[in-house]
């Protein structure tokens, strides 16, 4: 990998130093803003924890936000065979009432 440039991430309580493409150093700043104001609101909300249950807490947020896209994204491919068994009942059920 070229053109890697060091930057620090602070993230809770922690400084991370990493490298990254410099292409991608806005994104990722603006991803550590994202996770330190979910962070910000879980202190808000429950006051009285420690920086690993935010973080848990943060990361159970993201993954559940991932996997809701997820299933949203299927539904467009699931409506036809849906709407394809729903006539297959519906023909079925008018057979049977005659």
């Amino acid at each position: 990998m070229e053109n890697l440039i060091p930057i620090s991430l602070l993230i809770g309580d922690r400084t991370y130093r990493i490298r990254v493409q410099q292409s991608e150093e806005e994104s990722i700043r603006k991803m550590a803003k994202k996770l330190n104001d979910q962070i910000a609101g879980f202190k808000n909300q429950y006051g009285g924890k420690d920086m690993q249950d935010y973080l848990a807490m943060v990361l159970l947020s993201i993954v559940t936000e991932k996997e809701d896209r997820e299933i949203h994204a299927e539904l467009p491919d699931i409506i036809p065979s849906l709407e394809k068994l729903e006539g297959m009942l519906d023909k079925a059920l008018e057979e049977q009432d005659r």
